[in-house]
């Protein structure tokens, strides 16, 4: 970004793994100075998260860079009272300090809301914590999924619970302590701070949208589908082209199937009593699948991509990751660092625009 909206803040990252950085990578995108304080020996754990191919202990691990841009860096053992010192002297102007101790370590670290803002009273805390400020149960990422119902709805019937690719619910709680925090900021009053706090649980409960209402609503326990979507059709099927590539379609109205089916020469499956409607196409989306399936194997995906993408269809390229970054549009969201001789690539925390 050109300007630095919050470029007066400071903020202090206590905060490990994905979800907390990440807030502080937010923040220090928008311009703040964020400080991170990790342990004198054991840092974050995600620098010992490392790909094969990450053989030098010397340099950051592709992980952690991946939520520790632009950050500060700062060694301290809270427990020793010279670090502590350390510490509270740089609380005393921050803004914000973030941090996702387990339940009892705030305590033993000194790092409680009580002990804060005796040295800060209007500091903002925002909290990560993984079933609840009450809880002590060890939260990662893949716990979450598993509990919060994502799993059993991921994958296929063959293929059994399958987790996301993404710390996808880190990812979400992150997300939710933003928006707290940019709230709370805008709310700050002199002299009185706020604690926000978000748990890796509620951020998944949250994050269940149509599924939990397709539940609480008309009592359906969403069943693995692969990428198909329960209320709509044709909708996340994976269709081969003749060159070998994969394409899948977001048909949501009526519109846009007739555009698809005239393309595909099936002009008469718009006038099927079985394709009609979306409800109909719901119910008949195999013999669908079949009936597109056959024509779209005799088109390149080129093709296909060029003509529908002229008529508005949803459709897609299945991209793999080495695909994706050949696009300068995602390209334009890679940022780089380079921190001690290592250059470091990480893809922005900020998505929205300020346009005219």
């Amino acid at each position: 970004m050109s300007s630095s909206p919050l470029q007066d803040l400071k903020i202090i990252d206590l905060s490990t793994v994905l979800a907390g950085p990440s807030v502080g990578t937010f923040f220090a995108e928008l311009g703040a100075r964020v400080i991170k304080v990790e342990h004198p020996q054991h840092g974050d754990i995600t620098n010992t998260w490392r790909l094969k191919q990450e053989s030098d202990l010397s340099k950051q691990s592709a992980y952690y860079a991946s939520v520790n841009h632009k950050k500060e860096l700062v060694k301290l053992n809270l427990e020793l009272a010279a670090d502590y010192r350390i510490f509270l002297n740089e609380l005393k102007d921050a803004d914000i300090l973030l941090m996702n101790f387990k339940k009892g370590d705030d305590q033993k670290l000194k790092v409680t809301p009580t002990e804060l803002w005796k040295i800060k009273p209007d500091l903002l805390i925002g909290k990560i914590t993984g079933f609840g400020s009450d809880n002590d149960r060890i939260a990662y990422d893949l716990i979450l999924q598993a509990e919060s119902g994502f799993m059993s709805m991921n994958g296929t019937a063959e293929s059994g619970p399958v987790k996301m690719p993404v710390a996808l619910i880190d990812v979400l709680a992150a997300h939710q302590l933003k928006e707290g925090l940019l709230l709370a900021l805008l709310q700050r009053q002199q002299g009185k701070g706020q604690l926000v706090s978000v748990s890796l649980y509620d951020a998944a409960i949250c994050s269940l949208a149509n599924q939990a209402s397709n539940y609480l609503m008309a009592q359906q326990v969403p069943q693995r589908i692969g990428s198909l979507h329960p209320n709509i059709a044709p909708y996340g099927e994976i269709f081969e082209t003749q060159d070998g590539q994969l394409l899948t379609f977001a048909i949501g109205s009526d519109q846009h199937f007739d555009k698809l089916v005239a393309y595909l020469g099936l002009n008469e499956l718009a006038k099927d009593p079985r394709f009609c409607s979306n409800m109909e196409r719901v119910k008949n989306r195999e013999v669908l699948f079949n009936y597109m399936a056959s024509v779209i194997s005799m088109k390149t995906c080129s093709q296909i991509l060029s003509s529908l993408l002229e008529l508005n269809v949803p459709v897609a390229k299945i991209k793999s990751l080495d695909e994706v970054f050949a696009d300068p549009k995602a390209l334009s969201l890679v940022k780089e660092e380079q921190i001690n001789g290592q250059n470091t690539r990480r893809v922005s925390q900020i998505a929205f625009k300020f346009e005219a």
